[in-house]
């Protein structure tokens, strides 16, 4: 069963000019992209910078404005409803973004951070509530107790975006759109964030959307993959038959970047 179904999804944006600011032309940053996400799998969307790729993350979250297509969570279709309308389904759809430092507000320690998120979904709790929670989700992501206390600037990068996660899941979310969370990070903390990963979605029941421009990373992570260049899908199928069997020439220059993958 499909949780997400995005079918010709387009997001342009005008290039304006001239005396009056008139539009002279449009970026298709997004072009008729349509895939699904079942539940409880795990989709990767691969593509260099530029694909389109975290533009269609934004618009599944309301975050870019949409040209045309439709966007359906638990066959409902989501771009068409309201901020107040669409403030429910943010606690079931979450993001964790490329750079945790500039995800995470410097001026807050850990424990406010992780708390932020839940005084907004979960009013009905108290501070001692939140507390034990965002407790627990450092232990799940293997950080001390201690960190709670801890500000940002304090932490490796690799732990940042452990925070990062902590902060996603305080809301207990079913989808969990993961932008390009590795990039950032060293190669030997890239693996252990993606086991990290690997292991809350089988605990938590989430369903990944997990972006990368790293082929490799993506068949390790993801049951599907989406191949995006030019702001278009030009490939889609099952992972591993998808990284053996290749059909489109952009699909092999990836493949060609991961030597170990060839």
């Amino acid at each position: 069963m499909a949780l997400l179904r995005v079918q010709n999804l387009k997001i342009h944006f005008p290039v304006r000019g001239g005396w009056f600011g008139r539009s002279t032309d449009v970026i298709k940053a997004v072009d008729k992209v349509s895939f699904d996400v079942e539940e409880g799998s795990t989709v990767g969307l691969v593509g260099e910078s530029g694909s389109g790729k975290s533009t269609v993350a934004r618009a599944l979250l309301k975050l870019t404005p949409v040209t045309g297509g439709s966007v359906t969570y638990r066959d409902r279709e989501i771009l068409n409803l309201s901020e107040h309308d669409f403030r429910p389904l943010r606690k079931e759809m979450q993001m964790v973004f490329q750079d945790p430092i500039g995800s995470l507000n410097p001026r807050m320690t850990v424990e406010a951070i992780l708390a932020e998120p839940q005084q907004i979904h979960f009013k009905d709790k108290d501070r001692e509530e939140r507390a034990e929670v965002s407790a627990s989700l450092l232990r799940k992501v293997g950080l001390p107790e201690d960190s709670l206390q801890r500000y940002p600037h304090e932490f490796s990068g690799g732990q940042r975006q452990r925070i990062g996660i902590a902060r996603a899941l305080a809301v207990q979310p079913k989808f969990l759109i993961c932008d390009e969370p590795v990039s950032a990070l060293d190669v030997s903390v890239q693996a252990q964030i993606l086991n990290l990963l690997k292991d809350l979605q089988e605990e938590f029941q989430l369903t990944l959307l997990f972006i990368a421009h790293d082929l490799a990373v993506v068949r390790h992570m993801s049951d599907r993959v989406v191949v995006m260049h030019h702001g278009k899908v030009v490939e889609q199928g099952d992972a591993n038959e998808l990284c053996e069997n290749p059909r489109h020439d952009y699909t092999r220059r990836l493949l060609d970047a991961v030597p170990h993958l060839a």
